[in-house]
């Protein structure tokens, strides 16, 4: 028996939790129906995109079928509402993510939706979405863009409901975008989220998951298991213990006493941090091997672009054009990415200036040969935008083409290049 309630800090559709989604749909039949509630955006202009970007994530990058499920508001009584109801109920899997945690909550309160999210097999709820499952969630919005004094507003208790822990969840726990300003705590920072603290009922647990982190709850074998780039952290009256990744815990997390039964890092930032796996209980989750996964478009970028400058001081050919690949590559993942920053812009400029460097590196000879895999790449990544109509992103792509002396013509039959030397 399956029984997932996944808790994601950040990154729900990006290249680092790749690998955990493909886990939890592992432990699913392949023809297991999947939903995808479009709440929590659903004020949004571009919902649509939203969720036209999250599916094909899911079918490309992951492997799965996903159905959008529509309640961007509470339908009246009818034939739209139960057919809603009517997919939510079949759902062995519910994913929600980004928006805004107190406009899904008016949707979806005094509804049937609460019950029915309690009975999927696998539960995925990130960044807004996972506010939401608190006894109390952070108005995020409105404290931190409309800057209204800080204050709770009920949640759907959902967490304390299927683990047993009364707790609010704050995803987004180690965000760091503020850079001088501390915007740490899903925007709040330390003085806000203090005070907040102070507000709670005795014995509520904050449950605080970083960015491109995943808490997985089996509720099944009564463990908790940290997956991702970062950590989780149980703070409860202004004490803070961190569990890095691979940690297993147990369900629910304490002794009687209120003590935490595994060790990990209280107080003190600096201090080392326990092995990972270093819990008690066991998990039908595998944590996951290999390298870190870059955690956003940026860091990606940076680092291909580090290694097309070392391989172009070398003269390597095949390093560069690698480099070039691997970040035109890393450009179409993290296209599904909701968060709004200035990584494409960025990662597209050094994409831009990479061509232009890589020409230059061919010299006098006929460098078709070596441009052609790199410029059908980019054709084919163009195509792509086009047909989910990001104009901006293909034009974005022709410019680049430009600057290295590649004209790009569309025509009856398709795109065709031409070099101009």
């Amino acid at each position: 028996m399956t029984k997932l309630l996944v808790i994601m800090g950040s990154g729900e559709t990006t290249p680092t939790m790749i690998k955990p989604h493909r886990q939890f749909f592992a432990t699913l039949p392949d023809d297991a129906p999947a939903a995808l509630l479009d709440t929590p955006y659903g004020f949004q202009l571009n919902a649509d995109e939203i969720s036209a970007r999250a599916v094909g994530y899911f079918a490309q990058s992951v492997g799965r079928a996903v159905d959008v499920v529509s309640w961007r508001q509470a339908p009246p009584p009818g034939l739209e509402r139960e057919r809603a109801l009517a997919a939510l109920r079949g759902a062995k899997w519910i994913f929600a993510g980004p928006g805004s945690p107190t406009y899904a909550l008016r949707q979806w309160r005094d509804t049937e939706l609460p019950t029915l999210l309690t009975q999927a097999d696998v539960l995925v709820f990130a960044s807004a979405a996972a506010l939401t499952l608190g006894s109390h969630t952070i108005p995020v919005y409105e404290i931190y863009k409309a800057g209204t004094d800080p204050r709770w507003a009920p949640g759907l208790d959902l967490f304390h409901q299927l683990t047993g822990v009364p707790a609010v969840v704050v995803p987004h726990y180690d965000n760091a975008e503020g850079g001088h300003h501390d915007t740490r705590f899903c925007y709040l920072g330390e003085p806000r989220l203090a005070r907040l603290e102070r507000e709670l009922p005795d014995g509520t647990l904050i449950v605080g998951v970083d960015e491109h982190t995943a808490l997985v709850c089996d509720l099944v074998a009564r463990t908790a298991t940290v997956l991702g780039n970062g950590t989780l952290t149980l703070r409860r009256a202004g004490r803070s213990t961190v569990y890095p990744t691979g940690t297993v815990l147990p369900l629910p997390f304490e002794e009687g006493d209120g003590t935490f039964l595994t060790h990990g890092v209280a107080d003190n930032p600096g201090a080392p941090r326990p092995a990972a796996g270093g819990g008690a209980g066991s998990s039908t989750i595998v944590t996951p091997g290999g390298p870190v996964v870059a955690a956003s478009l940026r860091e990606a970028a940076d680092e291909a672009e580090a290694r097309f400058s070392g391989a172009l001081a070398e003269r390597d050919v095949d390093g560069c054009v690698t480099a070039v690949l691997d970040l035109e590559q890393a450009i179409g993942d993290w296209g599904a990415d909701t968060l709004t920053s200035d990584s494409g812009e960025h990662a597209h400029g050094l994409l831009r200036g990479m061509i232009v460097r890589l020409g230059a590196l061919a010299g006098t000879a006929d460098p078709t040969a070596l441009l052609t895999p790199l410029v059908e790449a980019l054709v084919a990544q163009r195509e792509e935008a086009r047909a989910q109509r990001d104009w901006a992103g293909a034009d974005r792509v022709r410019d680049a083409l430009a600057a290295a002396g590649i004209e790009l013509r569309d025509t009856p039959d398709g795109p065709l290049w031409l070099r101009h030397p």
